[in-house]
């Protein structure tokens, strides 16, 4: 069989499963949004974010500041910021991490605070009390996408890891905006779980 037959097979094979729910996989590690009283707070007066490369999801970006997190048990030195500000300060973590610091962060969508826990946020130059969580599990889509899979806005679905280490990932949450990029987010905990290493792709598997 010719290579150009092969490529032919390769592309049907990798159609047929993007018409089934093939979507991207990205590991979330652990991060922190700023609104600007806490930028200022953190980095001086008038400071704002550095964005020093775009992230997968528009308009977003690492910043060149870091900080680092206070707990009751211990210190992560070295966590990245994610630009550009926003409404409310958010700290993203894994389950491990919190133990590591000695706090109980529930598992929420981001952007919901109602009962993140709280935690010091501190650099050589102020410090801060933010909100902590653990992020849930969640999907970006577009609208074109979730027409795609056959799902939409807040639909909880499962999703099948294709890695090495096979996991099916369940009460994953669709978030459908026409301003995202189609991806999935995990953090490292669940990466390590199906030894993603980097990015991967998984099936989705409508759940209700």
């Amino acid at each position: 069989m010719s290579s150009s037959n092969i490529d032919t097979i390769m592309l049907k094979v990798i159609n047929r499963l993007y018409e089934k729910g093939l979507i991207p996989v990205e590991i979330s590690a652990r991060h922190t949004h700023l609104c600007i009283d806490d930028v200022e707070k953190l980095f001086g007066q008038n400071h704002r974010l550095t964005c020093k490369r775009d992230l997968s999801q528009p308009g977003e970006c690492l910043a060149e500041e870091r900080i680092r997190l206070k707990g009751p048990k211990g210190v992560i030195n070295n966590v990245a910021v994610l630009g550009p500000e926003r409404k409310s300060t958010q700290v993203e973590i894994s389950v491990t991490d919190a133990r590591a610091l000695g706090i109980k962060p529930v598992v929420a969508l981001s952007g919901s605070l109602e009962n993140a826990v709280d935690i010091t946020i501190e650099t050589d130059l102020g410090q801060v009390t933010g909100k902590a969580i653990v992020a849930k599990r969640h999907i970006h889509m577009t609208k074109r996408d979730a027409a795609r899979v056959g799902v939409k806005d807040g639909d909880v679905v499962k999703v099948q890891m294709l890695t090495d280490r096979p996991v099916i990932f369940e009460d994953t949450v669709i978030r459908v905006n026409d301003n995202f990029s189609l991806a999935m987010h995990i953090d490292f905990d669940e990466a390590n779980a199906c030894n993603l290493s980097g990015k991967g792709f998984g099936l989705i598997i409508k759940e209700r």
